[in-house]
């Protein structure tokens, strides 16, 4: 007799909640950035580096990047281990998610790219702590935020080049 098939199966997460939870979040960031963005006379009157995207660049990136965030989120609340480690990962993805609206009131609201590239290095910050921690029970969720990463660091180079290029600012 096989002993195995009488023993209770350990509960398995359900992927449905914190898939809908994460796409909301997801969204409303998206929302709230894209809401914040003017790209209006005064982003349009900045001078940029030559290695400057179109316009049109940022916001399909964006998609993908929320997109793939999502995914990771998802993957690593799944195989966290214990509540508190699933919500370390929900206030590490809650974190991030103000670092990333708190750039674009820096940047484009406030007009002050400068202080929106001090601000950055911790949003880069919080994206290498997602990495980090996120990969700790998945190593697929690290991977899903490496393009994240790299985006943010694009992001970071292109606003050091904006301030190099018109500042002082205030």
């Amino acid at each position: 007799m096989n002993l195995t098939t009488h023993m209770p199966m350990a509960p398995r997460k359900t992927w449905i909640l914190p898939a809908i939870v994460a796409a909301i979040a997801a969204t409303v960031v998206a929302a709230l950035g894209a809401t914040i963005t003017d790209l209006g006379p005064w982003y349009q009157g900045l001078a940029k580096p030559g290695w400057n995207p179109p316009d049109v660049v940022f916001p399909v990136g964006w998609t993908i990047i929320f997109a793939l965030n999502t995914a990771a989120i998802v993957s690593a609340w799944r195989a966290a281990p214990t509540p508190k480690a699933s919500d370390t990962i929900v206030g590490l993805f809650a974190l991030n998610a103000f670092l990333n609206i708190g750039w674009s009131v820096l940047f484009f609201r406030m007009e002050r790219p400068d202080w929106a590239l001090v601000e950055v290095a911790f949003l880069l910050a919080s994206i290498v702590s997602l990495i980090a921690y996120c990969g700790r029970y998945s190593r697929n969720a690290a991977l899903l935020f490496v393009p994240y990463l790299l985006w943010v660091s694009f992001a970071a180079l292109l606003n050091w080049a904006i301030v190099d290029l018109n500042g002082p600012f205030g």
